[in-house]
């Protein structure tokens, strides 16, 4: 029985840590929208082929990842980002 409850213990404060720092960084800092003139942030999440991470290497929440998307085509479109066929 002690085994049982040390494991549950840790486990839930496992659950505790994650929730702290699983957040996606837009979030963090709450804001709505990415803007595609923030660079700093467009280039730290193209990969080396100048293209867009994926959503669990970024770690960016599903509404940031889609704003991030319009953002940096929109970038590219006003030649602030290179663009890689």
């Amino acid at each position: 029985m002690d085994r049982r409850k040390s494991h549950k213990n840790s486990s839930q404060k496992k659950n505790k840590y994650a929730e702290l720092t699983n957040k996606c960084r837009f979030c963090r800092m709450k804001m709505d929208e990415v803007d595609y003139k923030d660079l700093k942030y467009l280039q730290k999440l193209m990969g080396s082929q100048s293209r867009l991470l994926s959503k669990r290497r970024s770690g960016n929440c599903s509404t940031h990842q889609r704003s991030v998307k319009t953002a940096l085509k929109r970038a590219r479109f006003m030649a602030l980002l290179p663009y890689v066929a």
